[in-house]
């Protein structure tokens, strides 16, 4: 992992392949899942207990778009880049349901670090995050292009 002080910013000179981080925890809820889904994602199997059943889940799964933007959630927190997390492109897949009582957490590895060509201040960080739940299981895989900005030099007086 990275080798930084807690409560530092991180920047592309930081950066190097292979380095990990890993998230804290967020618990899915059923309330929450039905409540993401009744807004952006109203299908009967994310909104239904009964029709879930019936479905090819077999019960009541969260929008792979609620997972995404759970594992958002947890990459902001877990990710200390000084510029934030601003993605420039991602691969998303959902192996297997997220389901409500999961505990997620998000498991980062870099795996390219590619200075900027054209502009001296920034760079773009290729990273694989997997979001798995409480047994180990992924739930999504997303390989993400992230704008990274370099360390600020120091104002000369």
């Amino acid at each position: 992992m990275a080798a930084h002080t807690a409560g530092q910013p991180l920047y592309l000179d930081n950066l190097a392949v292979g380095d990990r981080f890993e998230s804290g925890t967020l618990l899915v809820e059923a309330d929450e899942v039905r409540s993401f889904a009744a807004r952006f994602d109203p299908q009967p199997f994310h909104l239904d207990e009964a029709a879930a059943r019936a479905s090819v889940f077999g019960g009541l799964a969260a929008s792979g778009w609620h997972t995404a933007a759970l594992t958002m959630r947890l990459l902001v927190e877990s990710l200390p880049f000084g510029c934030g997390v601003i993605g420039a492109g991602t691969e998303l897949q959902w192996p297997r349901p997220t389901r409500p009582g999961d505990l997620l957490r998000v498991s980062t590895t870099v795996l390219d670090v590619a200075p900027s060509r054209s502009k001296a201040d920034r760079g773009i960080v290729t990273c694989r995050s997997e979001t798995l739940n409480q047994r180990g299981e992924c739930v999504q895989s997303m390989t993400a292009r992230l704008l990274v900005l370099r360390r600020p030099q120091a104002a000369t007086a």
